[in-house]
């Protein structure tokens, strides 16, 4: 089973996520601001953390960078308006699994599934 936090101050804007995560069993927390999902994130392992642009305390991407400080090889997606090359300029250097939009759709949770599947394939056939 995949473990995802969503970190999100209105869980509503993650529905689409909610419906596609129940469907393919993933099991999903939440978090309601950076800060809690940071705590999070030393009490669980997730296989997947997905950060709303901006959050109470911080932004999404303040988020991944602390997350990444931690432990650099959790796979994190961001939601953010920005343009696909803004968005790589400005997360160059994270490794950022995945750009997600704004209200992410049925289809970006289902893309976002399949890359995660691939990568957690990966590694444990590795490992």
């Amino acid at each position: 089973m995949i473990n995802a936090l969503l970190v999100c101050a209105s869980r509503e804007s993650f529905s689409n996520l909610d419906a596609v995560f129940a469907e393919m069993h993933v099991h999903a927390m939440s978090a309601e601001s950076g800060s809690q999902a940071l705590s999070l994130s030393t009490q669980h392992q997730f296989d997947i953390i997905i950060a709303d642009e901006t959050l109470p305390d911080m932004s999404g991407l303040e988020l991944a960078k602390k997350l990444i400080i931690k432990n650099p090889m959790l796979n994190i997606a961001l939601v953010s308006a920005l343009s696909a090359d803004d968005f790589h300029e400005a997360s160059e250097g994270l490794g950022i699994l995945m750009h997600l939009p704004p209200s992410p759709q049925k289809s970006d949770a289902e893309k976002l599934l399949e890359h995660l599947n691939h990568i957690l394939f990966i590694t444990k056939k590795i490992n």
